[in-house]
């Protein structure tokens, strides 16, 4: 027999109230306790700051609001108003509504359950079965029988938590909330940084295509320059060819950075809730790449793997895995239950305004599953194991949290090196340029000089562009790894 069921005829109700008072006095709870998550990063801990900083970093506290750094009023409102409206956010939402929902089961699952219920019945017996009913015979020529019930009652029922199983559940469905509350922040960083970047390389894009259109009109004023000296006879009309070459090339480049703008206004939009092409106008006027302040704090390791979600979330399902172990200890053992019946009741319905004359119940039951040869100590080694999957997986985390902000601070560091040299060449490419074009006014320099020296310096315009908005997205990735541009928000 499997199941063995036990009532006060059996084992004494005094027995069962005495054990129920000892367990819940000695606070039992079966499995693990959770003491907090294992040292995953010993070397960071000790020395408390990171590897690639350099000495554009430094271990001030830094600021949530990242993007305010940037001083772009524009950047500011776009991130804004997508940590409102993205409609990944409200999948997260929903998601930390239903643990917090989930929760609130447990702990309601701990307290007694009381019902009521009310009856009115009519029953009509025909003669043959009132005879069955009271042992006689009947010839079927009797008259049928009606009989009318009315009852009220209410009855309860507890669990008694002897082995902690409802602390375990309600300690797994806080952890659990805990970790959903930490996942819905983690949208909120991704988010922030997606933002940051999209607006960062439409910037790029349109300075980028402000300086090839000025390239276009600059080549179409030598082109008919050329053509005028070609007539003149003071040149060849294949000077005339490479000028008319070279400016079918830059309309051309023209096109994909068209195409990227686009794409990027359009990605905007979405990360705002909103329909492709409604920031077309908001965002329509040319403005340039906001650049990352001199100095970026960033704290230090220690407060890095606090303060990321994603570490935090991973942490917090930990503890919850913990606490499911307790559960899945404590259905080896007996569950006790206690039962109260009270009602009121007679065949009519004055009967029910008798309140001396009740029926009353209480049965304690005590019951045990200890013959399941094995299915419980499998699902508690299971939970075992599921917590052990939970232990690698922070330990995961929390690597990748530390190899995220080293890589993005060692781009930053490199970043800030190549902007000042290729500004550095862009200072020569200008100088360059100017020098050429004079030299071929006064007919001392060749075409062939201006049209390479013009497609020089415009190369070093667009490296120089595109790594000052590269050193940008450098920052926000910084900012994105320490886990920085999330907040409470009521779920």
């Amino acid at each position: 027999m499997n199941n063995m069921d036990m009532t006060s005829s059996s084992f004494p109700a005094t027995r069962l109230i005495a054990l129920a008072a000892a367990a819940l006095l000695a606070g039992c709870a079966l499995g693990p306790d959770y003491a907090g998550p294992p040292e995953a990063a010993p070397q960071a801990a000790h020395t408390r700051q990171f590897v690639r900083g350099g000495d554009t970093v430094t271990t001030t506290a830094p600021i949530n609001q990242w993007w305010q750094a940037l001083g772009d009023a524009e950047l500011t409102s776009l991130i804004e108003r997508a940590l409102q409206a993205n409609p990944n956010l409200g999948v997260a939402r929903a998601r930390l509504q239903q643990s917090r929902a989930g929760l609130a089961l447990e702990q309601a699952n701990a307290a007694p359950s009381v019902g009521a219920s009310a009856l009115a019945a009519h029953a009509r017996l025909p003669p043959a079965n009132l005879a069955a009913l009271t042992g006689g015979s009947s010839s079927g020529n009797g008259s049928a029988t009606s009989a009318n019930l009315y009852s009220v009652g209410f009855d309860a029922s507890w669990e008694i938590d002897l082995f902690g199983a409802h602390r375990r559940a309600v300690q797994a469905a806080t952890a659990t909330a805990d970790a959903a509350q930490a996942s819905l922040a983690d949208v909120q960083v991704s988010l922030a940084a997606e933002v940051g970047n999209a607006y960062i390389s439409l910037r790029d894009r349109q300075q980028r295509l402000a300086l090839g259109r000025q390239a276009v009109q600059a080549q179409e004023h030598m082109l008919q320059l050329t053509d005028q000296r070609v007539q003149r006879g003071t040149a060849s009309s294949l000077d005339q060819l490479r000028v008319q070459n070279q400016l079918d090339a830059s309309r051309a480049d023209l096109v994909p950075l068209q195409a990227e703008r686009d794409a990027y206004l359009n990605q905007l939009a979405t990360l705002l809730g909103q329909e492709p092409g409604t920031l077309d106008a908001e965002l329509a006027a040319t403005a340039p790449v906001p650049l990352p302040p001199q100095q970026v704090a960033v704290g230090d390791p220690v407060s890095l793997l606090r303060r990321r979600p994603d570490v935090r979330a991973a942490e917090r399902t930990l503890a919850a895995d913990t606490a499911r172990i307790g559960q899945a200890e404590a259905a080896r053992y007996p569950s006790l239950k206690l039962f109260g019946v009270i009602g009121l009741g007679g065949t009519h319905p004055s009967d029910l305004t008798r309140l001396d004359d009740f029926a009353a119940i209480g049965a304690p039951m005590l019951s045990w599953n200890f013959l399941d040869f094995g299915r419980a100590r499998a699902r508690v080694t299971q939970a075992e194991r599921v917590r052990d999957e939970a232990e690698m997986k922070y330990r995961q985390a929390v690597l990748e949290a530390l190899r995220d902000a080293e890589d993005a601070l060692s781009r930053m560091r490199y970043g800030r090196i190549s902007v000042a040299t290729l500004a550095r060449t862009k200072v020569s490419a200008d100088r360059a340029l100017a020098l050429a074009r004079q030299r071929y006014q006064a007919g001392t320099g060749t075409l062939i000089e201006v049209l390479d020296t013009t497609r020089q310096q415009l190369t070093a315009q667009q490296n120089l562009l595109q790594a000052e908005a590269n050193l940008t997205r450098s920052f926000v990735g910084i900012q994105k790894a320490l886990g920085l541009g999330w907040s409470d928000q009521p779920g």
